[in-house]
């Protein structure tokens, strides 16, 4: 036997395993499913918490008068583990039981039933009654822009304070009280947007039960679409496409961008158009931008903010704008291309078809609940009618088929409407961690050396490390430094280097989410199964190499539109529509009250 693994028996059955493994780890080796609530990790992704609370997945260590919990019991020489024994079975039950009898049973009603994994694992257990009464939680809903919290539900597994914590750094929720009125909540018990939340919805990703869920805009699109005073136009986001097919039982990773076209259509949209138009052109506008920084630093411009961040993620810039508001000025102005996309379309598509702003609604479907914020920022419309009306998540576009009795499965494929539907390879990869910024590079290559890009595959800035840097040589300019992070955590080391002084790069791509818009926290639910992170982002580059157009300064719809409407990038027009400002947004406590 290596000196670095060990043996033991788990239910009669010999397994070696390395030294420091859980006995919950090495079941799964095994094959063995011991139930858990608070354990969570996404293999790969650094997305995981610090388990053990929830006491679920007890077992019975032969000689050890206490049961063991499986997930931060370490596994030793010849230890002998029962994960089905009568005492640990029985444990179990009761542990379940006890949180039920504090826990709303509005099943038939919860945004989360189905997807619940509290409620399957009742029936795993056969739980049918609960014997114990007496006094429940009562605690208020909150609703902010993005996110419903309903403390009613928390189980206290503490799943969304790790990622709050550990993986956002952002530290908005975390464990109040004791006893019985313990619970996960704000400081203060403040709502959420009075804190330092960010609105990410990674703690919506990972809740098992209905205690944080997105806000449900389903209902205002029915009653839009049925409003015959109005016209209706929706764009879909580059990750949904490689997502949205797991909640109609497609393998992860499939594509179903023509499928998404045909749906949107027969839910009854009058224009069904794509983000990734806008994704181009925000290329345009935000290489152009970065371009122009470059030449300015190279020319010894001491004023010029280096490096340059991109601006597409919403969790992101309210993360810049509550903890480094004096840094607001490194990430670039362009707008994100849902913002770019509802401007465009508020401005220019409406005139087309001869619609006031305000008569045509605007959706995005997106893989993100931060989306939700964003379309509600004052900045982001125009005498109080927004660019974008509203937001939906993947899972909100599952519903929202499914409600109008439409079979996916059979759907044919469909285009998406012209003028803001046409798109490149460029533009579909905007949905992975280091998508952008390989899209930027695409067209900023040629720009500034007048050449054809040698290689349109830049593997150095893919992967799915949550860090990673590269020098791309453009001849006779620079070799430029590039840096590409998602977790915000990650984020807050480039922000600390900056302040320093000693950042090493020319160019950032920030995401908040493990691996980037794949794992929005609007994607369908994965419950820490990183095979379908790594499948969504494999289909992500073989869309972009299916494309027959891979640079977004070669799309011909953008091209058009400049030609016709914004006229070059970053012009005075485009810098008005497709530009924004960012504010101090920073938390300031008033410790004498």
């Amino acid at each position: 036997m290596n000196m670095d693994t060990i043996k033991l028996t788990i239910d009669n059955r010999e397994v070696e395993v390395p030294r420091g493994t859980t006995i919950l780890k090495a079941a799964e080796q095994m094959g063995i499913t011991i139930p858990t609530l608070c354990n969570f990790e996404l293999d790969g992704l650094a997305l995981k918490n610090h388990p053990g609370g929830c006491r679920v997945c007890v077992v019975e260590v032969v000689g050890r008068r206490n049961l063991a919990p499986a997930c931060i019991t370490e596994c030793m020489p010849d230890m002998v583990v029962k994960t089905n024994s009568f005492r640990a079975l029985n444990a179990r039950r009761t542990v379940l039981e006890l949180m039920l009898s504090d826990h709303p049973n509005d099943c038939l009603q919860c945004a989360k039933s189905g997807k619940c994994e509290l409620q399957a694992l009742a029936a795993d257990l056969g739980i049918r009654e609960i014997p114990f009464k007496g006094q429940q939680s009562q605690y208020a809903v909150e609703t902010s822009p993005s996110i419903v919290r309903d403390a009613n539900k928390c189980i206290m597994c503490r799943r969304c304070e790790s990622v709050c914590h550990e993986y956002q750094s952002v530290g908005a929720i975390g464990a109040v009280e004791r006893g019985f009125p313990a619970v996960v909540s704000t400081a203060f018990g403040k709502n959420l947007t009075d804190t330092n939340c960010v609105l990410c919805g990674q703690c919506v990703a990972v809740c098992p039960t209905g205690a944080l869920t997105e806000v449900d805009n389903t209902g205002k699109i029915l009653r839009d679409i049925a409003n015959p005073n109005v016209k209706t136009c929706v764009q879909v986001a580059p990750a949904v496409r490689v997502a949205l097919g797991e909640e109609f039982g497609m393998p992860a990773g499939s594509i179903v961008t023509g499928k998404i076209a045909a749906a949107l259509k027969a839910v009854g949209f009058d224009y069904v158009f794509d983000t990734d138009w806008s994704a181009d052109l925000t290329i345009m506008e935000e290489g152009t931008e970065a371009i122009g920084r470059f030449k300015a630093f190279l020319s010894g411009d001491k004023n010029v903010k280096i490096p340059i961040m991109t601006s597409c993620c919403p969790a992101w810039v309210n993360f810049y704008e509550k903890f480094y508001p004096e840094l607001r000025e490194y990430p670039s102005t362009a707008k994100s291309p849902q913002q770019m996309f509802g401007a465009t379309a508020k401005t220019f598509f409406a005139e087309k078809i001869g619609v006031p702003r305000e008569k045509l609604i605007c959706v995005s479907v997106m893989p993100c609940v931060a989306k939700k914020y964003e379309t509600q920022r004052e900045e982001l419309a125009v005498n109080g009618d927004p660019d974008v009306n509203y937001s939906i998540t993947t899972r909100e576009l599952a519903r929202l088929i499914k409600i109008c009795n439409i079979d996916f499965n059979s759907l044919p494929e469909a285009e998406f409407d012209s003028p803001l539907g046409a798109s490149t390879g460029a533009a579909v990869i905007f949905g992975a961690t280091g998508g952008v910024m390989e899209a930027a590079l695409r067209t900023a290559y040629e720009v500034l050396t007048g050449k054809l890009l040698p290689r349109i595959d830049l593997e150095e800035v893919r992967g799915l490390e949550g860090v990673r840097e590269a020098t791309i040589p453009i001849p006779g300019v620079v070799d430029l430094k590039v840096a590409v992070v998602y977790g915000l955590k990650n984020a807050r080391m480039i922000m600390e280097q900056i302040k320093a002084g000693n950042c090493p790069y020319h160019f950032v791509e920030v995401m908040a989410c493990p691996g980037g818009c794949i794992d929005g926290a609007g994607q369908p639910y994965h419950h820490g199964d990183a095979s379908i992170i790594r499948a969504r982002h494999a289909a992500t580059y073989q869309a972009d190499r299916e494309m027959p157009i891979r640079k977004s300064h070669e799309n011909p719809e953008i091209i058009a539109i400049y030609k016709e409407f914004y006229g070059e990038p970053c012009s005075e027009k485009s810098h008005h529509l497709l530009h924004t400002h960012y504010y101090d947004k920073k938390i300031k406590f008033d410790l004498e009250k």
